[in-house]
């Protein structure tokens, strides 16, 4: 995914509200740019930190900016959550998502389960559809672990339960968790932050729902689902 701009450096002054982020650009202008991320952001929204933003010429929007990419441990951290469909939608139709190829057509935000939108559906004339959940992770807490969720995520557990319900209805469901960063060689889910989630991840994988993990390059002119990382539950 190339950003159609140049992003803009800047400083984090602080994140509040969850989605308001102050900052103060390489040229000392102040200013309040968009924060699209509903999670915890630990670790990755320390004031000081560098920052770069996109920015925006559309008239209608309240704020022009949006935070997009943050300096945390030594690398590049994607924070924006509006990103991973995206990505994973062009990992699938460049190939680099070897456990989905083999389907001819790709569609986004469809309606299915219970009042739900699945992420990606891969559709194929003679094979069953694959529902294709995406999360996105950029939590470490321990050098080269990914870990899911950041934050308690109701929504998150709801989705595996659907998952599971179309697995047993004869389709393929996959849970693709998309790492924005490029410093991690393992994902994990964080049971001690979100207990009812790592149930539901059990229980959605014992019902035959699959799982995978890929990570991210990440520079300030784009991020790309790169490679494949393994899930090591405990």
């Amino acid at each position: 995914m190339l950003f159609p701009v140049p992003l803009l450096p800047a400083r984090l002054v602080k994140r509040y509200k969850r989605f308001l982020a102050d900052v103060v650009l390489d040229d000392g202008t102040e200013t309040t740019a968009h924060c699209a991320n509903p999670g915890a952001m630990t670790g990755l929204a320390h004031p000081g930190s560098r920052v770069w933003l996109s920015a925006s010429d559309d008239p209608k929007r309240k704020l022009r900016y949006s935070w997009e990419i943050v300096e945390a441990d030594g690398g590049l951290v994607g924070i924006n959550t509006a990103h991973p469909n995206t990505l994973v939608s062009e990992a699938v139709t460049a190939g680099v998502l070897a456990e989905l190829a083999g389907y001819s057509r790709l569609r986004r935000e469809v309606k299915y389960g219970r009042n739900s939108r699945i992420d990606l559906l891969l559709e194929h004339d003679d094979r069953p559809p694959a529902y294709v959940e995406v999360k996105n992770v950029h939590l470490m807490r321990a050098p080269g672990v990914a870990e899911f969720p950041d934050s308690v995520t109701a929504r998150g557990a709801k989705h595996l339960v659907e998952l599971g319900d179309m697995v047993e209805a004869g389709h393929r469901a996959v849970m693709v968790f998309l790492v924005q960063r490029a410093d991690c060689s393992v994902l994990t889910i964080a049971g001690d932050i979100d207990p009812a989630y790592a149930a539901a991840f059990t229980l959605a994988r014992a019902r035959g729902v699959e799982a995978l993990a890929y990570a991210c390059r990440i520079t300030p002119t784009e991020i790309v689902a790169e490679r494949a990382i393994p899930i090591v539950t405990t």
